[in-house]
């Protein structure tokens, strides 16, 4: 038997002072976008934004539908808008923040697994990978230098060949 070991290293701050400036900039913007999610079930909106590598910024927020679970992650809402608006243009960072009703939102929180699996494709099309940079509105942040790196082992367009 043979035993594997999966490890990946990411970067916390305290707060968003210690980002630098471009970073500091879209936290803030997907604080903004959270204002423009649909989440009138959960009340929890999350806000999603990018810069694309031709310095183009792309917003997106969760959407929400009483027909459970046809609602759509902030994460994929922005995908979705970024591969079909900006073909060919990979993802330098994207930032992620929440708030909800009755939530404390002082700590970072990573993407869902389909949102996981999406950003993971998203990076194996373009050829490039997407930063993540993960916080609530105050605390911590996280910084990600890649997505895929929250979905170890993935299955991938690879295994449909």
């Amino acid at each position: 038997m043979k035993q594997n070991e999966y490890k990946f290293s990411y970067e916390v701050y305290d707060a968003i002072d210690e980002l630098n400036e471009d970073d500091r900039y879209l936290l803030n913007k997907a604080r903004e976008a959270t204002q423009n999610a649909w989440a009138p079930y959960s009340r929890f909106r999350v806000g999603a934004v990018a810069r694309l590598k031709s310095g183009t910024l792309v917003m997106g927020a969760n959407q929400e539908n009483a027909s459970y679970p046809a609602g759509i992650c902030a994460e994929r809402v922005l995908l979705s808008s970024a591969g079909a608006s900006y073909p060919g243009d990979p993802i330098e960072t994207m930032a992620v923040s929440y708030e909800g009703d009755g939530v404390v939102s002082d700590h970072p929180i990573s993407p869902c697994g389909i949102c996981r699996q999406t950003l993971q494709e998203f990076e194996q099309r373009t050829h490039h990978p997407v930063r993540l940079i993960l916080a609530g509105k105050t605390g911590k942040v996280y910084i990600i230098p890649s997505a895929g790196m929250l979905l170890p082992l993935a299955f991938t367009g690879d295994e449909l060949v």
